[in-house]
């Protein structure tokens, strides 16, 4: 079985990284959405939530697995016998992080390749971020995050 994994904060989880996810679904027999703790970003989001959002994101496909990691990415793909790590392009700027990451991460893991997918043009311009800040000011983001979880984003981000 080709396993791979899909990391990310996804805090909130977004359109763009949906079409990553689906795209990565059709690759490869199993893909496991990682959502990284990181204890020094302040997320939205808890690491439950997020998966939980991911959870009802994703349903539809029959060989995504969500699931949350801390520490060293390599560590984590190792333990689940993941052979890739799935990575969306944005920008060049997007490339530039990711390809030092890979390449450390080839040093640490060998048997680990990184799959760059470009997002579909209709998302290169859609972050969390993004998301956060039209929320903030009371903006639609409904064409921005998946419709099954959109009223759960809109309503943590506008109670802030």
């Amino acid at each position: 079985m080709r396993i791979a994994i899909c990391p990310g904060s996804f805090d909130p989880v977004t359109m763009g990284h949906m079409d990553i996810i689906a795209r990565a679904s059709g690759l490869f027999d199993k893909v496991i959405v990682a959502v990284l703790c990181n204890k020094e970003k302040n997320p939205c989001f808890t690491v439950e939530e997020r998966m939980e959002l991911l959870r009802q994101a994703t349903a539809e496909y029959d060989n995504v697995e969500i699931d949350s990691f801390q520490g060293l990415l390599v560590d984590y793909a190792r333990e689940k016998g993941a052979v890739a790590v799935v990575k969306g392009l944005r920008a060049v700027s997007d490339f530039e992080y990711e390809f030092q990451m890979s390449m450390i991460n080839k040093k640490l893991y060998p048997e680990l390749e990184t799959v760059y997918l470009n997002t579909s043009q209709e998302y290169m311009y859609l972050s969390s971020s993004v998301i956060k800040q039209i929320s903030s000011f009371g903006g639609d983001i409904s064409l921005f995050v998946p419709a099954c979880v959109h009223d759960k984003i809109v309503d943590r981000l506008t109670n802030m």
